[in-house]
């Protein structure tokens, strides 16, 4: 009997133990995937808001919507780019490229492809108050600061019912947000705490007809358009669309000139992430009205908007409308 009692103590205790394991096995996993590059995407799961319900919107307080948007050629064309008020440009692994559009005054009903966040995002979003970041998902190192950054993360793991799969294309790119379960409204101009001054042109600037912009393996074209009043985008040598708002004519645009480094954070294949330093300060070439102006860009701190003066330090205005603004690497 006693023989017995020890054979069933011991099953009991073998069987304790393989629970606990299990538990803490479940405990350690993440909530986000691994960040995707252009070439070697990580698995995001589809989102279903028949598992996962749609977070609330959250409440309008000055805080504007910026999501992190596909841009190569499977992508295209992307949709809800033409409703932003500004658009990034910045270089990203392989020396390809990707948007952030940052939306305040509208919201359109559909964005995308989304894509995962890189680190240079966090410091460049903390010149607006507490934004709402949607994006696919990150690297996992990147992930803590993503989470100690005073913004708002909304990734499909954070929002299912807020995203969805395309048809027609292939996965990663044709996963799309709809911002209306994000935010319950646009936030107003307000929000674009950018540090841009918007008014009538300086004197000077020189004409220009085009301007290219080029990354490794990418580049941004603008050509004045006088009846559209702004830049006609294209990208690698191929026009610009949209799915709901046709070509892309930013009536401003902005190359500035930064520094570009490695991070420490690198994709599947080991390319490390170019990292954008807007903090700082240098030279920029700001297109408006059909001309060319150079200028100076300054932020002094991650907190402040961006400041951008002439040559001969006045101001520099934008025109009215949506502004777009490359980053590209300063020689030197």
């Amino acid at each position: 009997m006693r023989q017995g009692a020890r054979t069933r103590r011991a099953a009991l205790t073998a069987a304790l133990i393989a629970v606990t394991a299990a538990a803490s096995l479940t405990a350690g996993c993440t909530r986000h995937q691994p960040a995707d590059d252009a070439r070697a995407p990580a698995r995001t799961p589809t989102p279903s808001a028949s598992r996962t319900p749609a977070r609330t919107p959250a409440p309008v307080a000055g805080s504007p919507l910026a999501v992190k948007i596909d841009n190569v050629s499977a992508a295209r064309p992307q949709t809800g780019l033409g409703a932003a008020d500004v658009v990034y440009a910045e270089q990203v692994e392989g020396g390809l490229s990707r948007l952030m559009a940052v939306y305040a005054t509208r919201l359109p009903k559909s964005v995308g492809p989304v894509r995962s966040a890189r680190e240079s995002d966090l410091e460049l979003l903390r010149q607006f108050h507490e934004p709402t970041l949607a994006y696919s998902g990150a690297q996992r190192k990147l992930l803590p600061l993503i989470d100690r950054a005073p913004l708002r993360a909304e990734s499909p793991d954070d929002a299912a019912g807020a995203y969805y799969r395309g048809a027609g294309r292939a996965a990663p790119h044709n996963l799309y947000l709809r911002p209306a379960r994000l935010l319950s409204s646009a936030p107003g101009r307000a929000a674009l705490t950018t540090g841009f001054r918007y008014g009538p042109a300086p004197s000077g600037g020189s004409p220009a007809a085009t301007r290219t912009v080029r990354y490794p393996a990418a580049r941004f074209t603008f050509t004045w358009s006088e009846g559209r009043g702004g830049w006609l985008v294209a990208m690698d040598g191929a026009p610009a669309t949209t799915t709901d708002g046709g070509r892309p004519a930013p009536p401003t645009v902005v190359v500035q000139y930064v520094r570009i480094r490695s991070s420490k954070y690198h994709d599947v294949l080991g390319n490390h992430t170019p990292y954008t330093e807007t903090v700082g300060s240098g030279r920029a070439e700001v297109l408006r009205d059909g001309r060319s102006f150079e200028a100076r860009w300054s932020r002094r701190a991650a907190a402040d908007g961006t400041r951008f003066t002439t040559a001969d330090g006045g101001r520099m205005n934008f025109a009215d409308g949506q502004v777009w603004v490359v980053f590209a690497a300063a020689s030197g």
